[in-house]
């Protein structure tokens, strides 16, 4: 199926991307206008673009059904402060409810149930119930269109960052495990990330994986292993060698009775460097492989 994007509605614009691009974080954003009127609301179309600066960029889109613009990107049109709360499972459906179109003059704390805290370099308020909190000053409003949808990029510097105690791990930095960051998805659907949905990665850095086009050729064409898997043998920054002191008692079983059957050998050796790789244990899934490679 291909969608023209060119020629639907901006709602249905709006329905297919936001499916499809997700999760998104939620800035919970926290501003103020010249007349001292305050504003909270989630936006989703958001995330971090530079650490040095600290930049993270937000957009108050204009409506799509009736083009009219938001409390928050009129208040930071006068004020050019806001307030960056991450938002957390625990105060989701509150910060759900601050979504709604209240008038200007409500104040979105009260009605969504959130505690003001003062900032220490700007005029927003804190959220004090989120466990993360960074106080921004605006570099520049980027409008992306004047037509219903149209994005208005809010770049903002991070000037201060308050982080909750409960949330650090025993190397003073944030858990990734404690946080359990909430993202949107499309529709009424969210995520959240904890420990149940929570996996690593390593991740190259100077050392350059040895890539998938160096895989012998019996390993990549595999029926067996996956795209993933194949990522995880690739990884590695020089090509393995059968290590000679590897014992490895099922693997012996594979050879012995596979023996007679090279074709459901491979299968077998496969199967077994799989669930290796799905454990995480990639030295163990290339001594079964190359084992299978030189036999």
């Amino acid at each position: 199926m291909t969608i023209d994007i060119q020629n639907i509605s901006p709602a249905e614009k709006q329905n297919w991307l936001q499916h499809a691009i997700a999760p998104r974080p939620i800035a919970f954003a926290s501003t103020i206008d010249k007349a001292g009127n305050v504003n909270l609301s989630p936006f989703s179309f958001f995330n971090l673009f530079s650490s040095n600066p600290p930049v993270v960029i937000f957009s108050p889109a204009r409506r799509a059904r009736d083009n009219s613009t938001k409390h928050t990107l009129q208040n930071i049109l006068e004020v050019p402060e806001v307030v960056i709360n991450i938002c957390d499972y625990d105060m989701v459906q509150q910060v759900s409810l601050s979504s709604c179109e209240f008038s200007k003059d409500t104040d979105e704390f009260i009605k969504a149930g959130f505690t003001k805290e003062a900032s220490t370099l700007i005029k927003p308020p804190l959220v004090k119930e989120a466990k993360v909190k960074m106080e921004c000053k605006v570099l520049e409003v980027k409008s992306l269109g004047e037509n219903g949808g149209a994005g208005q990029l809010v770049i903002a510097e991070v000037l201060l960052m308050h982080v909750d105690e409960s949330i650090l791990g025993a190397d003073g930095k944030i858990d990734q495990r404690k946080l359990h960051h909430v993202a949107r998805m499309g529709g009424n659907w969210y995520c959240v990330v904890n420990e149940n949905n929570l996996f690593e990665v390593d991740k190259p850095n100077t050392q350059l994986g040895i890539g998938v086009d160096v895989l012998p050729k019996g390993v990549r064409d595999s029926k067996i292993l996956t795209g993933n898997n194949l990522g995880q043998l690739s990884n590695v920054h020089e090509f393995p060698v059968i290590d000679p002191a590897y014992d490895d008692e099922r693997l012996k079983n594979i050879i012995q009775y596979y023996s007679v059957s090279p074709a459901e050998m491979e299968n077998e050796l496969h199967v077994y460097a799989k669930e290796l790789l799905n454990a995480g244990k990639i030295y163990e899934a290339w001594q079964v492989l190359l084992t299978g490679e030189n036999l």
